[in-house]
């Protein structure tokens, strides 16, 4: 296999070894670019080294899980101590940090009653919408064209969708976007256009009696936000015809404010799906909304489908929702940890100013060498998109010149920038000035080197 570059060679390698036993080489198609994804060995801070021995400073961050860097010591700290103290990995019962976990996120987000935990984001969404279904007696949902929520059949539905197939902008069609999806699904997700309030009404309208919910990305795929105007009126529409509003705050969760999205619209959704930088860099989510529908999900009045001979008489039936590892009390240490951390005076200030410092740079850079470009975000997440005019949605992305933008970066890795071309930018508290100048210096030697090639 052909490196990225001479430097990258060990890469290629490893890559090609992976290849042989895993299928096509990684283990989340995420991870995958051409003609290799890098393979990393050891992170510090905001720095990721691979195993050619380069060193990358990373705005990756485990797609924004990281919100501290790579290796916090009080993350560390308090993982250690929790498997020190209490002298085991995992309880595989109840124990305390559960519930000052759920009290810190009802503390943190005014729509958050109750809590229930998962191990994921996905897993997240998919209880979300379980709940609403079977709170509201209803079976289909409504999503976003160009919204993720999870690779499980039910949403992944017109994430990427091939315009040619995804039809009338103000009205898209439910294009599948996996092998395997059963049809149920195509049939029974409906699509709607992202930031374009009057199309979405008349949809919802249409579907109110057999939707159970909508759920969104309050800011899409992590950087295009939601006009105020949308959101209030989206939520001022699903509370009028019964229709759940979940927020898919998995990636917005703690980057746009401590509350997230919903605290900077001042939105209240009925349930909240968090993941990411819930965790500290451990495999997390969880499910939050108000009392009434997460009592649903409670396992004391709900028949026992586990247990053989167990007496389900006088039981209803469940809303079935476990796992092994919910609610892991080392994830939560690493978790609370992490808020403390983004808790402290200032730190969430400073956060945003690095991050709009680079954010301005970049544009000045990119405006210098004659390219129009706009960087798109709020709070610590933003994209780079070459285009003029407004980006409101998924569509509006077919403007961006994406192919001069995956050259450039592809020239930022051999220049020690780190990011999966055409992915977002994802910043931590622990990123400096340092890091800012040698990013705005590598990107003017990128762009010089794309022009004059």
């Amino acid at each position: 296999m052909t490196p990225l570059s001479e430097s990258t060679r060990k890469s290629a390698e490893y890559f090609s070894k992976a290849s042989e036993v895993i299928p096509g080489g990684v283990t989340a198609n995420i991870k995958y670019f051409d003609p290799h994804p890098l393979i990393m060995e050891k992170g510090k801070g905001s720095k990721l080294y691979d195993v050619d021995g380069n060193e990358y400073i990373d705005y990756l961050l485990c797609y924004g899980a990281l919100i501290l860097g790579h290796g916090h010591k009080q993350v560390f700290e308090a993982v250690t101590k929790q498997m020190i103290e209490y002298g085991t990995t995992i309880f595989g019962t109840p124990h305390k940090l559960e519930t000052t976990m759920a009290e810190k996120l009802i503390e943190l987000y005014p729509s958050i009653e109750m809590v229930r935990y998962t191990n994921s984001g996905l897993e997240a969404t998919l209880l979300a919408i379980r709940t609403a279904v079977a709170f509201t007696g209803k079976s289909k949902i409504a999503k976003f064209e160009g919204h993720y929520h999870g690779g499980y059949d039910q949403v992944l539905v017109s994430v990427n969708p091939d315009m040619e197939l995804a039809g009338d902008q103000t009205e898209p069609r439910a294009i599948g976007e996996s092998r395997g999806l059963p049809d149920y699904y195509l049939e029974n997700t409906i699509v709607l256009p992202f930031n374009d309030l009057e199309s979405t009404e008349k949809i919802l309208r249409a579907h109110a009696d057999e939707l159970a919910c909508t759920i969104l990305e309050p800011i899409q795929s992590g950087f295009i936000p939601a006009d105020q105007e949308f959101m209030d009126g989206l939520r001022k529409i699903t509370a009028e015809l019964g229709i759940l509003l979940i927020f898919d705050e998995v990636k917005t969760g703690f980057r746009l404010s401590l509350g997230g999205a919903q605290e900077i619209y001042g939105i209240t959704p009925d349930i909240t799906a968090l993941g990411k930088v819930l965790g500290g860099g451990f495999p997390v989510g969880a499910v939050g909304g108000k009392k009434e529908i997460m009592m649903i999900t409670s396992a004391r009045d709900g028949r026992d489908i586990l247990t053989a001979g167990m007496d389900n008489s006088n039981k209803q039936e469940p809303l079935y929702h476990s796992g092994t590892y919910n609610g892991h009390p080392l994830i939560v240490a690493a978790g609370l940890a992490t808020i403390n951390e983004l808790e402290k005076e200032g730190t969430m200030d400073e956060l945003f100013a690095i991050t709009y410092a680079l954010r301005e740079q970049l544009e000045r850079a990119y405006k210098e060498h004659g390219i129009i470009m706009q960087t798109i975000g709020e709070g610590s997440i933003f994209n780079i998109v070459i285009a003029e005019g407004p980006i409101k949605n998924y569509r509006d992305l077919e403007k961006a010149n994406l192919q001069l933008r995956k050259e450039i970066d592809y020239k930022l890795l051999e220049l020690g920038i780190y990011t999966k071309p055409l992915n977002r930018y994802s910043m931590s508290i622990v990123h400096t000035e340092e890091d800012t100048e040698r990013t705005v210096k590598a990107h003017k030697e990128a762009i010089r080197r794309v022009l004059n090639k």
